[in-house]
């Protein structure tokens, strides 16, 4: 039995720490906020997703259609709210046909059950929408990630759970590796970094020295009074030459209509206003050569998100393109989210999993969406990666 220390107590932390306990390692888990799945996972869509938009044969597509059955399963053993609703990605001009097809074959590809289907059958599932043609995913899902967070930490029970702990340094030590804290020292056979927005830093803490650097971008998101107008999941087809899916609209389970995110860089790793701010996290940003090769390359598209950001009714506009009844006095300003994006040197935002290991060290320093969905999966990877970093 090894004894482990897992840094970072989201859903991809916590998952990780189930599956090294299910066989038989002793855990800890030290996560440096009040509670479990604080901020990536605490601020998501909380959409379980089907696998649909991933490269074929990568590990984001292995993951999350291997995932979204895990992960359905999981919460419905646990008693997690959990609906598998489906989604709609709707083509709203036939400039959007050839890459809603292209879609249609990747969800064919990945083994993710959908259709393309005509706009009169689109109405059939949303009525209010309007398209010229949609892709119909069935496997589609909508839970709570909070409560699944709950339920994993009571699966850990006996095990040593610590919040409020963040990681101060960490030093390698003959057979292990010895993480401090404001509490005292945790002494381990090996540690899994999972700490999301701030995983290259504990990495370099670590004594690695990660290729790429995490850029917070913040996800802002509106809710939908005019909650009739959308009766599940309604998103656009995506744009492969940007890195994020586009605004869309979510039926939530309380019934209650999110739209968005719109993904803007934000001024702290976890800020979730455009007053939060800190000075070395802009500085870090700044210092970094591939932020104004990402700059340059997605210039037009930054200041398209920052004025919608900044307007009610662009985001408006976005979402009518979607639900043509959606107006600006329709929306109202929601929580929003930061997503912890890696990024390499050459500007490129890292778009797969991106794990570094060292001796009796693994460390994840890009866990995009769909993270949460794969979560159990992605556990049992870093859970083999972590034996044999030991081994």
């Amino acid at each position: 039995m090894a004894q482990v220390v897992v840094v970072g107590g989201g859903i991809v932390g916590l998952a990780v720490a189930r599956e090294l306990a299910a066989r038989g390692d002793g855990v800890t888990v030290l996560e440096k906020e009040r509670h479990w799945g604080a901020h990536q996972t605490g601020h998501n869509s909380n959409v379980v997703h089907a696998g649909l938009y991933y490269k074929p044969g990568s590990l984001k597509a292995r993951m999350s259609v291997a995932g979204n059955a895990s992960m359905i399963a999981f919460a419905r053993e646990h008693g997690v709210p959990v609906e598998v609703c489906g989604k709609l990605v709707v083509a709203t001009s036939t400039d959007e046909l050839p890459r809603l097809h292209d879609l249609a074959a990747r969800a064919e590809a990945n083994g993710v059950p959908a259709k393309l289907v005509s706009a009169t059958e689109a109405l059939e599932y949303e009525p209010h929408v309007s398209c010229v043609a949609a892709l119909r995913v069935e496997s589609t899902g909508i839970i709570d990630f909070k409560a699944v967070c709950e339920a994993l930490v009571r699966e850990l029970d006996g095990h040593d759970l610590r919040l409020r702990s963040p990681v101060t340094a960490i030093r390698s030590v003959a057979g292990g590796v010895e993480v401090l804290t404001p509490q005292g020292v945790v002494r381990a056979d090996a540690l899994v970094n999972c700490a999301g927005l701030q995983s290259d830093r504990v990495a370099r803490l670590a004594g690695l020295s990660p290729k790429a650097i995490i850029v917070p971008f913040r996800g802002e998101y509106y809710e939908l009074t005019r909650t009739e107008l959308v009766r599940g999941l309604i998103y656009p087809v995506p744009d492969p030459t940007l890195p994020f899916l586009g605004v869309h609209l979510t039926r939530m389970l309380d019934g209650s209509v999110h739209a968005g995110p719109n993904a803007v860089l934000a001024l702290r790793r976890e800020g979730y206003r455009w007053r939060d701010f800190s000075f070395g996290d802009v500085a870090d940003v700044a210092r970094f050569p591939g932020t104004w090769k990402l700059a340059r390359r997605y210039a037009r598209t930054g200041v398209d998100e920052v004025l919608r950001s900044l307007s009610r009714k662009r985001f408006a506009a976005s979402l009518a393109r979607l639900v043509p009844e959606v107006t600006e006095a329709d929306i109202v300003r929601a929580e929003a989210g930061v997503r912890a994006q890696a990024m390499l040197p050459d500007g490129s935002l890292v778009d797969d999993f991106l794990v570094e290991s060292a001796p009796r060290q693994v460390h994840v320093l890009n866990a995009p969406s769909p993270a949460a969905t794969g979560s159990l999966e992605i556990a049992k990877h870093l859970a083999n990666l972590t034996r044999s970093v030991i081994e």
